[in-house]
């Protein structure tokens, strides 16, 4: 069959999936299993145990439930207001003000959690009532937090990089070294527009913070030392080569689980909580690698990867442009779902 006709069998069996509200994970399983009964000769129940099995028992996986672990137990502790409080003195005299909160906030707090749901709720919970008292607008507000908590995709230790380290068979360590410099980078770029809001919008400005004394500045910063220490725990150990990413990750747990003792807010409760939250998060993360790792398969018999390959390499694009390319593919992939919810929605809305 025409690898044409192949891609548009499995892009169709695909988005239909997606567009009906199934699991991403059921939705790759389907398209996969769909392409093994059509296109080859081998079982397809066998090379999908087989290939199931293989996906999610790699060594470099356990790292994963154990950085949600540490996230799930900093969630549960007062770590949000200790950073409101240690960074807040230092941000109220920049350009744009206490707004530098939640983008200095969400970047140390994706260093010690992986997860941008983390970031964005355990940041906001404490920053969206202080910033609203101070009248700040809501929209940026919302939209320095929203931005700012991506970071947890690209901060070590990024819980999207070790699912695509394990897919991509890569070095999970020298993932998360690559991405601490475009982290850093991102996050003063989100400073720098904070910054330019705050001349081009005069009017929107709060009233000034009062002045705090040196020694009070660094009175409050006192609080971060427990972060940073974790930070540098975790993040240090792996990239002086004293850990892998998964026994950076215990020691991760174990500081975490320190930490919320300190804070005298261990207790059965939410031990237990973060226990559940962590599974939860785990078994849906490898529920999509599963699914991910069978379509990979189904499409690899077919030899639909390497024809793809030999025409995109007859084009001719220039580095860009296949970059721009392959972005413009993911934005659609990532963003199918949601306007296959919304559009039924909008018709049903109009008749």
């Amino acid at each position: 069959m025409d690898y044409l006709a192949l891609s548009a069998i499995f892009l169709f069996v695909l988005f239909l999936l997606l567009g009906t509200g199934v699991w991403v994970a059921l939705a790759l399983l389907g398209a996969a299993l769909v392409g093994m009964e059509l296109f080859t000769t081998r079982p397809a129940g066998d090379a999908m145990f087989t290939t199931v099995w293989t996906s999610s028992s790699g060594w470099s996986l356990t790292a994963l439930p154990l950085f949600i672990w540490m996230g799930e137990i900093l969630y549960r502790t007062r770590l949000s207001e200790e950073l409101f409080r240690g960074l807040a003195p230092w941000m109220a005299r920049l350009p744009g003000g206490l707004l530098h909160t939640n983008i200095l906030g969400c970047t140390v707090f994706a260093a010690v959690s992986g997860s941008s749901a983390a970031t964005l709720t355990t940041v906001g919970r404490m920053s969206i009532p202080e910033l609203r008292k101070r009248n700040y607008p809501e929209a940026m507000i919302i939209g320095t937090l929203a931005g700012a908590a991506t970071l947890g995709l690209m901060i070590p230790p990024s819980l999207t990089l070790i699912v695509y380290g394990v897919t991509i068979n890569e070095s999970i360590s020298k993932l998360f070294i690559a991405g601490v410099l475009p982290g850093l980078v991102l996050s003063l770029l989100f400073m720098g527009y904070v910054a330019a809001w705050h001349f081009a919008r005069p009017a929107q400005r709060p009233a000034a913070e009062p002045g705090m004394s040196l020694v009070d500045k660094i009175k409050n910063s006192r609080a971060l030392i427990p972060v940073v220490c974790l930070v540098a725990l975790v993040i240090g150990a792996m990239y002086l080569g004293f850990a892998t990413a998964t026994e950076a990750a215990a020691f991760g747990v174990a500081g975490a689980l320190a930490l919320a003792a300190l804070q005298g807010e261990l207790n059965w409760k939410n031990f237990s909580a973060s226990v559940m939250g962590a599974t939860a998060t785990s078994c849906m993360v490898a529920f999509i690698l599963m699914g991910a790792a069978f379509l990979s398969l189904s499409m690899g018999f077919t030899g639909l990867p390497r024809a793809l390959a030999d025409w995109i390499a007859s084009l001719q694009l220039s580095p860009v442009m296949l970059f721009l390319l392959m972005m413009v593919m993911v934005a659609l992939l990532v963003a199918f779902p949601e306007i296959a919810t919304w559009l039924p929605q909008t018709m049903r809305g109009v008749g």
